[in-house]
């Protein structure tokens, strides 16, 4: 697994599909993902620091996550197939037990934003897109 941070979000609001860039912690290497304008505007708005005066469907669930005992220990993308990214959250309850939740990609990165949690992505993953993207 190779921790990654978010490195740019690119909207056009004119079109459905935006970008994302995660890049290497520590490195050079890239992975762009296409997401949706709901999400993209989601991520931009929290590392912005916007604070809606109530909750947003990232920030819900965050809070449901959190009041149920548990916490978003990372998330991993861990899945390319067919130009689709896959993703998972893990989740440690407080009994200690781990919980692996199938989650896209951009739901994911806006919920780690908001938790300040790390994104791994499976090296499997990032030399499948450098195919892609030369």
């Amino acid at each position: 697994m190779v921790e990654m941070e978010l490195n740019k979000i690119v909207i056009n609001e004119k079109r459905h599909d935006q970008l994302i860039v995660l890049k290497e912690k520590g490195g050079e290497r890239l992975l762009p993902i296409v997401i949706g304008l709901a999400e993209a505007s989601a991520i931009k708005m929290k590392i912005g620091g916007f604070n809606p005066p109530r909750p947003l469907t990232h920030d819900l669930l965050l809070s449901m996550i959190e009041n149920l005992e548990a916490t978003l220990e990372k998330i991993i993308i861990d899945r390319l197939e067919e130009n689709t990214f896959f993703a998972k959250l893990i989740i440690k309850t407080n009994s200690g037990d781990t919980k692996i939740i199938d989650a896209r990609p951009s739901d994911s990165i806006a919920l780690a934003v908001r938790a300040n949690v790390p994104i791994f992505v499976d090296e499997s993953v990032i030399k499948q897109a450098e195919v892609f993207n030369k």
